[in-house]
C-alpha cells in the first residue's frame, strides 16, 4: 500500500463509498482535478478524500468482467463543499471535459450542482444558499 498525500487525520472515516470504474488511474486524475485528496493507492482500490469528511474509493474492475451499461442509475454521491467553492469546483469539473447541471437553488436551502465522472457517476456538491 503506498500513502500518497499527507492528511490532517490519519484515521479512516466511519462512511464510504466505493464506485466501480474503468479505468482507476484516469478517474483518480478526475477527482483530484476536483480537489479530493489521494490517500492510498492499493491495486485494485485507490482511496480518495474529500474535505476530510467523505472517503471515496475507486476500484477498478478486471478487463475480462468489463462493466456494462450506466453507472450509479438513480443514486447522487453528494458532497459538502468546504475550503474549495462551488463554482471552482465546476469551473475545474468544465476543464476535465465533464458536464455539470448547475447551480441550481433548491427549496431545501442550498445551492446545488451535479457532475458526472468519467464513468457516468453522478457527483452532487452542495453549498448553504
Amino acid at each position: 500500500m503506498v500513502q500518497t498525500a499527507p492528511m490532517e487525520s490519519d484515521q479512516l472515516l466511519s462512511s464510504f463509498v466505493k464506485v466501480l470504474v474503468s479505468d482507476a488511474e484516469r478517474s483518480a486524475r478526475f477527482y483530484e482535478a476536483l480537489g479530493f485528496k489521494r490517500v492510498n493507492a492499493d491495486p485494485p482500490f485507490i482511496q480518495l478524500r474529500w474535505e476530510n469528511q467523505a472517503e471515496v474509493y475507486l476500484v477498478a474492475v478486471p478487463p475480462a468482467l468489463g462493466l456494462q451499461g450506466p453507472r450509479g442509475v438513480g443514486v447522487l454521491l453528494g458532497f459538502r463543499i468546504g475550503a474549495v467553492g462551488l463554482e471552482e469546483v465546476a469551473s475545474r469539473a468544465r476543464a476535465q471535459g465533464a458536464t455539470v447541471d448547475g447551480p441550481t437553488v433548491q427549496p431545501w436551502f442550498t445551492r446545488e450542482i451535479v457532475i458526472s465522472d468519467p464513468d457516468g457517476y453522478r457527483l452532487n456538491f452542495i453549498e448553504p444558499a
